[in-house]
């Protein structure tokens, strides 16, 4: 049975590997060929030489203008994924690669979910706890606007440094996310003031 199920989950793991391989868009990273060799899954991925946003942030604070241009290419990356009914369900620094000549890619798949016309909304408990959406801790039904969320931390993480509640043990964060108003921008005059939008 054992042998059986390991079977499975190979075939599952291998089918969500080839949908992955499907997505073509310049802010995603290119899965380029899958294989299943014995029990390993083998997955042939694009190289990204320059580093994750984390690498970045680890060699010096980032710039607003530079946190800016990394969001929009985020963004870009994520509105081709929800377009194509995919959550990736982990934004965060560590999961946005760089290449050397500063293209911007989402990465790590992982835990990325496929939305179907049946199933509009997932119900399952992924993801990093400090990025986590309240609605996906809770474990209420969730659709793209949890990655929103993520995205939205991500964006807190590359101005402090690191995510909100990161003193905290992970557990903790998973009780005071959903109680607690959403996280804001600290710095005070480091950062521009907020821009209102036009109503068109």
């Amino acid at each position: 049975l054992e042998s059986v199920r390991i079977h499975r989950d190979q075939v599952r793991l291998a089918r969500e590997a080839q949908l992955l391989a499907r997505l073509d868009h310049p802010n995603v990273v290119r899965v380029h060929d899958i294989g299943v060799h014995g029990d390993s899954l083998f997955i042939a991925m694009e190289f990204v030489s320059g580093g994750s946003v984390l690498d970045m942030m680890d060699a010096g604070d980032l710039t607003e203008a530079q946190i800016a241009t990394i969001l929009c290419e985020t963004l870009k990356g994520l509105d081709y994924l929800h377009g194509e009914r995919k959550i990736h369900r982990d934004i965060k620094a560590a999961n946005v690669l760089l290449s050397l000549n500063g293209d911007v890619k989402l990465a790590d798949f992982g835990v990325a979910g496929q939305l179907t016309d049946t199933m509009s909304k997932c119900q399952t408990f992924v993801g990093t706890p400090f990025w986590m959406a309240p609605e996906v801790i809770r474990q209420d039904q969730y659709d793209s606007r949890a990655d929103i969320w993520s995205l939205g931390i991500s964006a807190l993480e590359m101005c402090n440094g690191e995510p909100p509640y990161a003193d905290e043990h992970p557990m903790r964060v998973l009780l005071l996310i959903p109680k607690s108003d959403p996280p804001t921008l600290r710095g005070g005059d480091k950062w521009s003031d907020a821009v209102g939008f036009a109503d068109d």
